[in-house]
């Protein structure tokens, strides 16, 4: 089986003016399968790299993250090594990024977490290590995508050495919400007092369904009190008008 080394060697020119310095690439130059391959002004067009299954050796470029323009980079299933470039968390427009299966070491680079448009990662069967970063999009990624290297954290089920001690541990008594929650003796407390509230309430209902003097004499009390206080409110209204004229 050919391996083919993976290379990337880009030509940097330098912007001098009386204020700034600035750098830009204009051609680079790849030897891939014994052959000298030259981009030149093309190379800023080139919008997806897809050298899956292609048993490249070496490591990553990290020429190849000032490829701003670019939206989609497989790498997959060859058999670079190496970390993954720090500054490939500079390709804003990137979408698409996979990495899997091949022999890439250390962590992911924390500016991976400024890749706010990328909705498909795959890193998965590395020998990456360490705590993955957080940000929405990394965290939204399945499990699968981490898989087969020495990573921790969301979305993994892995803890990070030091994360167990940051739990809060469960105290009897206190609610997940964190207040207090109700103990023994008030729950006990709450159901006798709603028992005994139901007790007296049909207990004063049925004295009054099975004696028929007493239910007259309770409906006509009823009814004496409501006529007492529609005349007071009345009254009260008639002489608050007579104030408000005056």
């Amino acid at each position: 089986m050919i391996q083919e080394e993976f290379s990337f060697q880009p030509n940097v020119h330098y912007v001098n003016s009386s204020k700034v310095t600035s750098e830009y690439i204009d051609y680079a130059i790849i030897n891939w399968q014994g052959i000298v391959r030259e981009f030149r002004s093309t190379l800023g067009l080139v919008k997806s790299i897809d050298l899956s299954s292609n048993n490249l050796t070496g490591s990553i470029p990290c020429e190849l993250a000032d490829l701003h323009g670019l939206i989609a980079l497989n790498l997959s299933m060859n058999a670079l090594r190496g970390e993954i470039p720090p500054k490939i968390g500079l390709m804003k427009n990137l979408l698409q990024l996979d990495l899997s299966r091949n022999n890439l070491s250390g962590q992911i680079p924390t500016s991976m977490s400024q890749m706010t448009s990328i909705d498909y990662l795959d890193v998965s069967y590395n020998n990456l290590s360490g705590r993955i970063p957080s940000s929405t999009q990394l965290q939204s990624f399945e499990p699968s995508k981490y898989t087969g290297n020495g990573l921790c954290g969301p979305p993994l089920t892995k803890y990070c050495p030091g994360d167990e001690e940051k739990e809060i541990p469960h105290v009897v008594g206190q609610t997940e919400g964190g207040g207090e929650g109700m103990n023994e003796l008030e729950i006990w407390f709450y159901i006798g007092g709603a028992t005994g509230f139901a007790t007296g309430f049909w207990i004063v209902c049925g004295a009054l369904l099975v004696n028929r003097h007493g239910r007259n004499a309770f409906f006509h009390f009823f009814d004496s009190l409501k006529d007492w206080v529609y005349v007071k409110a009345m009254v009260f209204i008639a002489k608050w008008q007579q104030v408000a004229h005056a």
